[in-house]
């Protein structure tokens, strides 16, 4: 009231707002009587605010203002209703003849293990990986910086690794490391063709890209006989090997007629001629394990498949440096080694048959110290095939080679069974009886009784004779295939605590893997995976490959045993399956892409006290297939650093519960490699 009686309503200021106040409330009327009488209304508020793009309306009828008779309506709708049933009751049914069934719903294909209604699924299907979808990952790698637990201070931690240079498609770290190679003070005995291994943060730290036009790999056993070129894009063993029927090309693929150098006319043939000439031999029974030294493309090894013979072919990186890759390409047994300055990484009496076709090995230079490397090697009462040509030519310096052989082999106690055409066959002893009998002073003579002729990683060779056990232990392995579950005598010669007997922990172990690989196929549906190439990280008593055999994979395995576990490879060689010595730490020696599985159980634990955990993966990505599958069982720590590792690289990473359930300390880690590109 004091602004009235003080005369403040006459001033100007606020008679202006009054007038503006009433303007604006007569604008609203205007336009609210505007839009409420024609055709559409002006809402200010609806208590429904429907998301619609158009406001409500409301309009007139077209009818409006129009008188209708009801009663003619309805009674022309009844005569047109009585008009149509006529009509359609003059049309006659369809014969039997003409009734078709309904068409049958098309097939619904699912993918993935989750219905429509959002439940667990019994049966589905698992799409195949497309490896010509390549991924664009870049070359680039990014890292984090984060607080380290336990109050470690700050880490660095990759969150994506880059893509190598091109150049690195086919590196093998140990073996391509020129550097190491250009500082030897010798390569006259093949120091060149063995391991050199990057130094301490100099290994991998990238992923290791595949070819330009990489394809999913032809399964076996197609792939016995053909490859994809683009896969193994090296066409120089077509021109130096192409007469010989080992390779040729035939549009986009690699083509293997199972020929060799001295067995052009293919293995089948040669193999049943060795058979005709002893047939003791009996493959696939008494020979199971064989070593095809200077393999070639392996054929020597494919055609034994078939004859249940697993076959380790070896070959050095030379000048044909990819037949080691044809061969794991083929679905073959196979790795890079060579006959040199070294040990194999194979334990005593492994092989019940080693083969040399034109292998281009001088067994008989530096007293016999390479052929002493095969007697180590070759199981008691094993053979030694030998084709080559100081076998068949009367050449003068080739018959010397010949009576070379022969006096060396002598010497060794082995004894010569036979010669036929190319082909010359030794027998090893099964005792030490001869080697007692010989003149005192023969040379080679033979090992110290405490060199231990299993110690492989880094051993030099040594020139003297591998004494056989006393009590025949590896000479009297069962026939195949009962030697599989069968546990060997030198079980109990292996170094390892245990609490139980060692046969019971070979029992255990074979019934446990037995019962996981039961529960992969019933969860994860592991009859639908192409398996061909697998490794075994940790293989133990090579209970996991034994497995697989059981449940009928036609896959082979190569059975790794670790360095710091016990050395367990006698069992496994004497149980009729492959393996090799390695340490984790360092790199594998083979081709990138060559494994279609890779298994690690319980290795992690115990590598991460040694190595550096990332570089295990890093290499586990480049031995691996695009496509391929890795199953690691470890506890839940070394679990979740590995899945964090695993997406750095571009895998599909799952973790899943074991058997013990969500609380158990294990978990499992399952991961596919993805095709990248850069």
């Amino acid at each position: 009231m004091n602004a009235f009686n003080s005369g403040d309503f006459i001033k100007p200021s606020t008679f202006v707002k009054i007038s503006a106040l009433i303007l604006v409330s007569l604008s609203f009327f205007f336009f609210g009587k505007h839009w409420s009488d024609g055709s559409q209304q002006l809402i200010f508020f609806n208590s429904h605010q429907t998301p619609l793009t158009n406001p409500p309306a409301v309009s007139l009828s077209p009818n409006s203002n129009k008188t209708f008779d009801l009663s003619s309506l309805i009674n022309d709708t009844k005569q047109a209703q009585i008009d149509s049933d006529q009509a359609l009751a003059s049309i006659p049914p369809p014969s039997d003849s003409q009734q078709l069934p309904p068409p049958p719903p098309p097939d619904l294909q699912r993918f993935g293990v989750v219905d429509e209604n959002g439940t667990m699924a019994e049966e589905f299907e698992v799409g195949e990986f497309d490896a010509s979808v390549a991924e664009e990952w870049g070359s680039g790698k990014e890292t984090e910086v984060v607080e380290a637990g336990g109050g470690g201070g700050l880490k660095v931690v990759v969150k994506k690794f880059g893509m190598c240079p091109e150049s690195m498609r086919e590196y093998i770290p140990c073996l391509d490391n020129l550097d190491a190679i250009r500082r030897l003070r010798s390569t006259e005995r093949g120091e060149r063709f063995e391991r050199h291994c990057p130094g301490k943060d100099q290994g991998l730290n990238c992923l290791v890209p595949p070819p330009k036009g990489y394809r999913t790999p032809i399964p076996w056993p197609r792939s016995r006989d053909e490859v994809w070129f683009s896969n193994v894009p090296h066409a120089r063993l077509v021109e130096d090997k192409g007469g010989q029927n080992w390779i040729s090309i035939d549009k986009d693929k690699f083509k293997f007629p199972g020929g060799g150098t001295q067995f052009i006319h293919g293995a089948d043939q040669y193999l049943d001629q060795i058979l005709k000439m002893i047939p003791e031999i009996a493959f696939g029974q008494r020979t199971r394990v064989a070593l095809d030294v200077g393999c070639g493309v392996a054929s020597f090894g494919a055609y034994l498949l078939s004859r249940n013979v697993l076959t380790m072919s070896v070959a050095p990186k030379d000048v044909h440096e990819n037949q080691i890759q044809f061969a794991l390409e083929r679905g073959v047994p196979a790795m890079v080694a060579a006959f040199a300055t070294r040990r194999l990484l194979y334990p005593s009496q492994a092989f019940d048959l080693i083969h040399c076709s034109r292998c281009r090995i001088n067994w008989t230079r530096d007293d016999g110290i390479l052929l002493l490397e095969v007697n180590r090697m070759l199981r008691a009462g094993g053979y030694f095939v030998w084709a080559a040509q100081p076998v068949y030519k009367h050449e003068s310096l080739l018959e010397e080679q010949w009576d070379d052989m022969v006096n060396l082999t002598s010497r060794l106690c082995w004894n010569f069974v036979k010669k036929e055409g190319y082909i010359a066959i030794w027998q090893k002893p099964v005792s030490t009886v001869c080697y007692l009998n010989r003149k005192a002073g023969t040379v080679p003579s033979l090992c110290d009784s405490d060199d231990d002729p299993d110690n492989v990683w880094y051993v030099d060779l040594k020139a003297c004779i591998t004494q056989l056990p006393e009590d025949g232990s590896g000479s009297n392995v069962t026939a195949w295939p009962a030697r599989l579950h069968n546990p060997p005598d030198r079980l109990q010669s292996i170094q390892m605590d245990a609490y139980i007997s060692r046969k019971e922990l070979f029992v255990a172990e074979s019934k446990y893997w037995s019962e996981i690989i039961e529960s992969y196929v019933r969860a994860f549906k592991w009859q639908k995976l192409k398996l061909r190439n697998v490794l075994d990280m940790r293989a133990g008593f090579g209970g996991f490959a034994a497995a697989l055999i059981e449940h009928r994979f036609d896959c082979w395995v190569l059975n790794v045993v670790p360095v710091s576990g016990p050395n367990t490879l006698p069992v496994i060689f004497d149980r009729g399956l492959i393996g090799v010595m390695h340490d984790w730490c360092e790199p594998f020696d083979t081709y990138p892409r060559t494994y279609d599985l890779l298994h690690a159980a319980g290795l992690f634990s115990i590598e991460r006290r040694r190595c550096n955990i990332s570089s295990i993966m890093l290499e586990m990505d480049r031995i691996l297939r695009p496509g391929g599958q890795v199953y690691i069982r470890d506890s839940l720590a070394v679990v979740d650093e590995l899945q964090e590792i695993g997406k750095a690289m571009g895998w599909h990473v799952s973790k899943r519960d074991t058997s013990e359930g969500p609380h158990a300390s294990y978990k499992i880690l399952t991961c596919e490699k993805r095709l990248l590109r850069a």
